[in-house]
């Protein structure tokens, strides 16, 4: 049977891979619904596309610095 801690220290890891897994969508998404109501805005049709591209990179860049920081023993 596992104790308290470990209970806790499991849920801790879900609860960080879940996050991981949820910022890369969530920041593409962001990055596509700023660059459509932009392009609405304007009367342009290539801002969504720069937007989009910029969430992508947003969530990348967040997924690896969490992923170098886990490596790094969760120090930052």
């Amino acid at each position: 049977m596992k104790s308290g801690r470990q209970d806790r220290s499991l849920m801790q890891q879900y609860g960080r891979y879940m996050t991981l897994a949820l910022q890369l969508p969530a920041a593409t998404v962001v990055g596509y619904i700023v660059g459509y109501y932009l392009d609405k805005w304007l009367g342009t049709h290539v801002l969504y596309l720069i937007f989009l591209l910029l969430g992508i990179a947003a969530g990348v860049t967040n997924l690896i610095v969490e992923l170098n920081r886990e490596d790094s023993g969760g120090k930052s």
